[in-house]
C-alpha cells in the first residue's frame, strides 16, 4: 500500500476529505518522528513499538568491487510488532 492509497482509505473510513486525511496522516508521522528523536521510543497499542537503536561501527564489504570498508556508527529505527498485530496477520482475522 502506498501513502496515497492509505490516505484514500483513511478518508473513506473516517468520512474525511482526502486533504483532511493527508493532514492527519502527516501529523501522525511527524509526531512519531519527533517522539523518536526526543525519547527514542514510541508505543502504539495494537500496532507495535518503534525504538531507536545504536548500531556500532563495523567492517563491511562492497559487493560490487569486493573492497573492504568501514561503516560508521549510526542510529536506526527498529520496529517490533504487537502481539495483537502478529496474531491478526497469522490468523487472518
Amino acid at each position: 500500500m502506498t501513502k496515497a492509497e492509505l490516505i484514500t482509505q483513511i478518508a473513506q473510513e473516517g468520512g474525511l476529505s482526502k486533504a483532511q486525511a493527508q493532514k492527519a496522516l502527516e501529523s501522525v508521522i511527524s509526531s512519531i518522528v519527533k517522539a523518536l528523536k526526543k525519547d527514542g521510543r514510541v508505543l502504539v497499542y495494537g500496532l507495535g513499538v518503534f525504538d531507536v537503536v545504536k548500531r556500532p561501527k563495523r567492517k563491511g564489504r562492497n559487493p560490487r568491487s569486493g573492497e573492504t570498508l568501514i561503516i560508521k556508527a549510526h542510529k536506526a529505527v527498529k520496529f517490533k510488532p504487537a502481539k495483537v498485530l502478529k496474531e491478526t496477520i497469522n490468523n487472518g482475522k
